[in-house]
């Protein structure tokens, strides 16, 4: 209710399931929703999420996971996973960043999320204006992630699977503040990599980093 009001308030649109049910009509199958997190680190991997949502059994307060609070992503990710028909999480490493670019190495784990669903979808919407190849039709949709219940869903599960691992990587490398700020850039990421200079974790494609790289 608070996020409805709250979008009521900024005339932002909330989500819904319109998207779906007229692929669903037009497709006659199982329709997911996919977004990623990451594109913009300076360090870790990019992470995307697929889910396919129960019409019956919808969790309250699914909504873009940047319109979310930390807590309330947390508690919406069980619920998600519990509900949905089917859902699943894929990750592409630093080194296939640096190898591919951002870009396709997004489709790669948007690809990976999609087939790791326990049913496989007929169509795919996905957030953003970029047509990515996957095992089933696929619709791009500019800010999907307030458009579209699926995409929102798969919004949380992105995030809180890639916060996760920049937190278990916080121990692995402490210093950077990967908890903290999740490898994005931020005054103490800047200070720790003039310090330390950068980890394996770091994109070494990226500017900052390789100019960091060139100078030593």
């Amino acid at each position: 209710m608070l996020a409805r009001t709250a979008a009521a308030k900024t005339d932002r649109p909330f989500p819904t399931l319109v998207l779906e049910l007229e692929a669903r009509a037009t497709w006659n199958g199982h329709v997911c929703g996919v977004d990623e997190a990451g594109r913009g680190p300076w360090a870790g991997p990019v992470s995307a999420a697929a889910v396919i949502l129960n019409p019956d059994d919808l969790p309250p307060g699914i909504d873009d996971s940047k319109a979310l609070t930390e807590k309330r992503r947390a508690a919406l990710e069980p619920l998600i996973k519990s509900r949905a028909l089917a859902w699943g999480v894929g990750f592409a490493s630093v080194e296939e960043i640096d190898e591919l670019n951002i870009l396709h190495a997004t489709g790669l784990a948007i690809r990976r999320a999609v087939e790791a669903l326990a049913h496989a979808p007929v169509h795919a919407l996905v957030d953003g204006n970029y047509r990515f190849k996957l095992p089933c039709a696929v619709t791009p949709v500019v800010k999907g992630d307030s458009r579209s219940l699926s995409i929102a869903a798969a919004s949380i599960l992105a995030k809180t699977a890639r916060d996760r691992l920049m937190i278990e990587m916080d121990a692995t490398y402490p210093g950077y503040g990967f908890a903290s700020h999740k490898g994005y850039n931020a005054p103490i990421h800047q200070k720790a990599l003039q310090t330390l200079g950068p980890c394996p974790e770091h994109r070494r494609s990226w500017a900052p980093i390789k100019a960091l790289l060139d100078v030593a």
